[in-house]
């Protein structure tokens, strides 16, 4: 039986664990909290809580009953202070780290009615998120941060495991329904999944990438546009983030004629963009390009947006392409946009709004930018992963 020992909080990892110092070590413990002296039990540089032996003022009661032993959360014990204070100190940390002076806002809190998108694990007998530390899936009845529309996630993941075994389902709420992605190693179509598709009133099921039944096209609506989802298609984990990601894009470059929105997806700034500007969209997702493509030419009152498939970490657009353009709008994914970001310290462009879902990329691609020149407006981090780890960041970039 391993040894019990007690550890004084010192501060918060950036993945939201409690951490101590032993013989000057680091020892990550999750659920706990800076200055809580805390009973552990210690495997190598990972703390297992025994108990909270003098907690701290900032603890709060978690919302959910399957915290902590869920591992989808990590974060439900903070006080609402402590927690912003937390997902602002990530963007802050970073840009410390990586030599850029900025004035960093408090988080912009967007989860609306909750994560419109959703991935269990499922077994016939289990559904839900990966237990904390482990690779058992914690079995959920019903997660408080998804949308309404999701309450039956973990019933239906049970089901289409019952049909096909262990598998990963994807949901996400559109406006047309459920669009439900399976993916199961070895598995054909078979008539259970299509009645279970009809017993919930799925909008599609897809299995293993490819869709298996449509009942009604899954769309989202963007700005003017209804945009048809390609399966397995990315979108914000929020309605409200999405959203508010949007008016800040769209503030940043107001005035400008000629916009690029580089790592597009399917749409979410272009649509919106182009009802005051022409707008160059680019992504290397051909499904989402075409999603785009298909929303803009039904949609009224837009100016002209150009679709265009096209690998921005191979092919980035070079500084005679980007000086056609008054704003440059970049969205890339976790691992941030080296190359593009590159060309752009070269070019001449004036403006460039930059959403980013990970503040160590963000930050090394800012400093970037401000060693060729530009000058960094206020950073806003925002929250749309409630009691998760993980934080959007937005700033603008000017050149005088």
């Amino acid at each position: 039986m391993s040894a019990t020992h007690t550890l004084v909080i010192d501060r918060l990892g950036h993945r939201g664990e409690g951490v101590a110092l032993v013989e000057g070590k680091p020892i990550f413990v999750p659920a706990t909290l800076p200055g809580e002296t805390v009973a552990v039990t210690i495997e190598g540089n990972r703390g297992t809580l025994l108990d909270i032996l003098a907690p701290s003022p900032n603890r709060s009661a978690a919302p959910c009953p399957h915290f902590p032993a869920c591992g989808g959360c990590q974060l439900q014990h903070l006080s609402a202070e402590t927690y912003s204070q937390f997902k602002r100190s990530l963007v802050v940390d970073a840009l410390s780290r990586a030599g850029v002076a900025a004035d960093v806002n408090d988080p912009i809190i967007a989860y609306g009615a909750g994560r419109r998108r959703a991935t269990f694990h499922a077994t016939r007998s289990a559904a839900g998120f990966m237990a904390l530390r482990s690779h058992q899936i914690h079995d959920l009845d019903r997660c408080p941060i998804l949308v309404p529309a999701l309450a039956q996630a973990p019933r239906i993941a049970r089901d289409f495991a019952s049909a096909v075994g262990p598998c990963d389902v994807a949901f996400t709420a559109s406006d047309m329904g459920l669009d439900v992605a399976v993916r199961a190693k070895g598995t054909k179509a078979n008539p259970k999944l299509t009645d279970l598709a009809r017993a919930f009133d799925l909008a599609r099921l897809s299995l293993n990438g490819e869709p298996l039944i449509i009942h009604r096209q899954p769309t989202v609506t963007m700005g003017r546009a209804q945009v048809p989802l390609p399966v397995g298609s990315f979108l914000q984990a929020t309605e409200a983030a999405e959203a508010a990601l949007a008016e800040l894009v769209v503030k940043a470059v107001a005035g400008a004629r000629q916009v690029a929105d580089l790592f597009c997806g399917v749409g979410p700034f272009a649509l919106r963009l182009a009802e005051r500007a022409a707008v160059l969209a680019a992504d290397s997702d051909s499904p989402a390009v075409a999603a785009l493509d298909a929303a803009k030419r039904k949609a009224k009152g837009l100016k002209p947006i150009a679709a265009e498939k096209r690998d921005l970490f191979r092919e980035p657009l070079g500084p005679f392409e980007l000086n056609h353009f008054d704003a440059v709008v970049l969205d890339p994914p976790r691992a941030g946009a080296q190359a593009q970001i590159a060309e752009l310290a070269k070019s001449k462009v004036k403006t460039i709004a930059y959403v980013s879902c990970d503040p160590q990329s963000f930050a090394r691609d800012a400093a970037t930018l401000v060693a060729a020149g530009y000058v960094i407006g206020p950073v806003r981090p925002l929250d749309q992963f409630a009691f998760s780890s993980h934080t959007e960041v937005f700033a603008r970039f000017e050149r005088p």
